[in-house]
């Protein structure tokens, strides 16, 4: 048995096709489409207030015209910067509806990651959050931005800079949109940033097409199988929005099937639990931290409802088999996890809900996707390894991005005769089920989030004490990893853990900034004096294991 032969379609329920059917000539086209199909049923519900798909698109049509009027034009960039909200849809698909691109910016970020992405990305216009609006006023003027639309979900109002508006100020005016054509194959929808071994965040340029070909993979996989789809059916979104997984696995996978959206801003285990027991939900997704959380309040987790959640996904990164266990134990529902990568917008592989699921497996490649593991052999060429070895997975199928934003070698790097080359070392079944077993890349996963080493040490590097630095991540029981460094000081210079680690709060995401710090007389190296990463993990993971 082998690739080719693509084992894992013998699973495929006969109502689930091996390739995936994309309707729509873009992603404004798709949400024409389902405001047809959906009128006046709401679509989303965000602390009691309900917008319905007519709404919706009314309000995405008043906010493209009035970027239009200032300006914003096919192929611009526009930055978000919002937590989960309707707004995050409304000003998608407005930048959708112009052809324009939009920029994912996380919410956490701190100015200096702010300015790099905008920056990068050339953006002129941004949508943000009222709290993140001083920190974009203070990098404004060291890049290109034009005009701040500022989204305010109540209390008192901060006083914006001329030329800036409120968003309900920004609707006000004649609908009035120019006629776009989108090549959905050609044309970016989105920029979705992501490190880099480098420690450079790079720009996954995400077509319409991407886009369009995922969720429907998505949606073919979760619900052209169920016979009993409710009429008016609930969902949680408390995905974050602005990661692919969160708008393109749920969002727009809600959108299509005319799902009423729970939107909630940030994930509470109380929260999420009272809101699965008053609304009972269809489908929940969410990442292995969520469900470590939820773990951890097993009575209140017990008669929350979850037993009635049809579908049940988890996805992000690696979910451990105990607390996997541990979840459906405590609620009877399974619990089924699946893999992506931003450049693949993002979903590969899950586990559907007609497949028998097998604990520590990402499940069977979604309809249009091929999966290989593969090694490179003496003379460079990549060959399939056998059944059940480990190998690199590559993968390929209409989801896979165009590339990153202007950095063609990165580019070629991983982009290469179609196939992307994804650095996780895996292994497929004779089934056809794939289990991801290492990663060939130094990557860390803290709480579902990419960290990159390397721009953690960029960043501790600022500190004058620092002569050598090294990132790792360790395990953690909670996060899945946790960011520590380890830290080589100049001579003569003094400088404790507990000031490194503030320094890099200020300086980094939450998720990014060290846990632990340790300081050392010397660092691990090369013979050529490359500092080691992998011998300070090794010794971490003995230390656990001991």
């Amino acid at each position: 048995m082998n690739y080719q032969q693509k084992p894992w379609l013998k699973w495929y329920d006969s109502r689930v096709d091996e390739h995936v059917c994309v309707k729509h000539a873009s992603l404004y086209d798709f949400l024409e489409s389902a405001v047809i199909r959906f009128g006046d049923k709401p679509a989303f519900t965000f602390y009691g207030k309900v917008f319905s798909f007519n709404e919706t698109k009314v309000i995405v049509d008043r906010l493209a015209s009035a970027l239009h009027r200032e300006g914003f034009k096919k192929g611009d960039r526009i930055a978000v910067m919002l937590p989960n909200s309707p707004h995050y849809i409304f000003t998608l698909f407005a930048i959708f509806r112009l052809g324009g691109i939009a920029v994912q910016v996380n919410p956490m970020y701190v100015e200096r990651e702010i300015e790099y992405v905008l920056e990068d990305a050339g953006a002129k216009f941004m949508v943000a959050l009222d709290a993140f609006y001083p920190k974009v006023k203070k990098v404004q003027s060291n890049v290109s931005l034009k005009k701040v639309i500022v989204v305010s979900f109540g209390g008192e109002r901060i006083v914006l800079a001329e030329g800036d508006d409120y968003f309900e100020e920004a609707l006000k005016g004649e609908i009035l949109t120019p006629e776009v054509e989108i090549d959905p194959h050609e044309d970016l929808a989105i920029l979705q940033y992501t490190g880099g071994t480098t420690g450079v965040p790079k720009g996954v340029m995400l077509t319409h097409y991407n886009l369009l070909a995922n969720f429907n993979q998505v949606c073919d996989f979760v619900y052209s199988t169920c016979e009993n789809i409710p009429d008016s059916f609930k969902m949680i979104t408390v995905l974050p929005m602005f990661h692919v997984y969160g708008l393109s696995s749920v969002a727009l996978c809600g959108i299509r099937e005319g799902a009423n959206q729970i939107v909630l801003p940030r994930f509470d285990p109380k929260e999420v639990m009272e809101m699965v027991k008053r609304e009972k939900p269809f489908l929940f997704a969410g990442v292995p931290t969520m469900y470590f959380a939820l773990n951890s309040q097993p009575e209140s987790l017990k008669d929350s409802g979850f037993d009635e959640v049809y579908y049940v996904g988890s996805g992000g990164a690696p979910l451990p088999v105990e607390q996997a266990k541990a979840f459906e134990e405590i609620t009877g529902t399974i619990l089924r996890d699946g893999y992506g990568l931003s450049e693949a917008a993002p979903t590969v592989a899950f586990n559907p809900p007609f497949l028998p699921r097998k604990y520590g497996s990402i499940g069977i490649p979604v309809p249009s996707t091929v999966l290989r593991i593969v090694r490179e052999n003496e003379v460079g060429e990549y060959v399939d390894v056998p059944v059940g070895e480990s190998g690199e997975l590559i993968i390929k199928g209409p989801q896979v991005m165009k590339g990153y934003w202007n950095r063609p070698k990165d580019t070629e790097e991983v982009l290469k005769d179609g196939w992307l080359f994804t650095a996780d070392i895996a292994k497929m079944d004779e089934d056809g089920y794939f289990y991801i077993l290492d990663r060939k890349k130094d990557m860390i996963i803290a709480s579902g989030f990419n960290v990159y080493p390397s721009e953690v040490e960029g960043v501790l590097y600022k500190l004058e004490e620092v002569e050598e630095a090294i990132v790792i991540g360790v395990p953690d029981e909670y996060r899945g990893e946790t960011v520590k460094a380890f830290i080589k000081l100049r001579e003569g210079y003094i400088l404790t853990e507990d000031e490194i680690i503030r320094f890099a709060k200020e300086n980094l995401a939450p998720y990014k900034a060290p846990k632990e710090v340790e300081i050392l007389a010397d660092l691990p190296k090369s013979s050529v004096g490359k500092l080691l990463r992998r011998v300070l993990r090794d010794e971490e993971l003995s230390k656990v294991k001991a």
